[in-house]
């Protein structure tokens, strides 16, 4: 019986891979390919402003070098392209009038350096700011001031719930709507669609039932899990892996060009590079060099490292 584990690949194309992704990506292969299921590759494009074309082309050739393959999507087509969020602004206009005909979305005009003066305090742990609520109950005549001079965003109406789930590394998980996120955009005021509205309606259209991805995004998964209920989908199966850090405590960054591919593939083979991402996350008790379907052979999740990863010196030289 063929496996009911689709995974996928959901790389943004906003500079080379580093080595981070590249250990997200690898666990996210390793979990669908050890179940025997599938993968989709989709390129998060939807942010004009730092996405790039040659980007999207280094994503494909690294995840090739190293042996991370496909069944559908980018580079090798299927039933539920396109596979570029640029190419999909009609799937989200219609979830959006779906979300709008349930009367939960308002225009918002704040600006930017407004934001900082409605937001309530900051979310303790990581100074994440929480929207108050300002635009969310104008009457028709101030949306109408407020739109001759600016256009707004859209955001969507939360209750005040806490959503639960678990993840399937770090574990039970609660978050209140209200009074830890606020109510979210999705659409910004440029046109483009917000992160939490497009992977929620790629994820359903393409049939995910399992996302690996990193740590950073944990805190952003009841949203998401509230918009697979408000468009009556089944949310898949989480698992936020560890981030991989400097020895200095560093998040590793596409800007700073932090351990990418293109250094890394200058001076390691492919299976190089999988060996000591391997031994990093506890798959291997050395850093030997492995191919990929070596390391699926033996995959299981009860071995990955839980907690945020240090980078040892001289493990990697960029």
């Amino acid at each position: 019986m063929a496996s009911s584990v689709v995974g996928r690949f959901a790389p943004s194309p906003s500079g080379r891979m580093h080595l981070g992704n590249v250990m997200s990506a690898l666990l996210c292969w390793l979990s669908a390919r050890s179940a025997g299921g599938r993968l989709v590759l989709r390129i998060e494009d939807i942010d004009p402003e730092r996405s790039r074309d040659e980007y999207a082309r280094f994503i494909i050739e690294d995840l090739r070098f190293l042996g991370l393959d496909w069944d559908e999507g980018e580079g090798a087509g299927g039933a539920h392209g396109p596979y570029r969020q640029s190419g999909r602004t009609l799937v989200y206009e219609e979830a959006l009038r779906r979300l709008d005909a349930m009367g939960l979305l308002y225009p918002c005009f704040c600006s930017r350096a407004e934001l900082h003066d409605v937001t309530r305090a900051p979310h303790a742990s990581d100074g994440r700011l929480i929207y108050g609520g300002r635009c969310r109950n104008l009457n028709v005549q101030e949306r109408a001031e407020l739109s001759a001079r600016r256009r707004p965003s859209l955001r969507l109406r939360v209750p005040d719930e806490t959503i639960r789930f678990v993840d399937g590394l770090c574990g039970p998980q609660a978050q209140n709507l209200r009074e830890e996120c606020g109510d979210f955009i999705v659409r910004r005021s440029d046109g483009a669609f917000a992160y939490q509205l497009a992977v929620v309606v790629d994820d359903i259209a393409m049939g995910v039932t399992q996302v690996v991805r990193g740590r950073d995004l944990l805190d952003s998964t009841p949203r998401q899990l509230y918009l697979y209920r408000l468009l009556g989908a089944r949310p898949p199966a989480y698992y936020h892996v560890p981030l991989l850090l400097a020895p200095d405590g560093r998040r590793l960054s596409k800007r700073e060009r932090d351990l990418d591919l293109g250094a890394l593939r200058a001076r390691y083979g492919a299976e190089e590079i999988l060996g000591r991402l391997a031994f990093l996350t506890g798959l291997r008790e050395t850093a030997a060099p492995v191919e990929a379907r070596a390391l699926a052979e033996t995959f299981s999740w009860s071995r990955v490292r839980r907690e945020n990863l240090y980078l040892p010196e001289g493990l990697f030289e960029s």
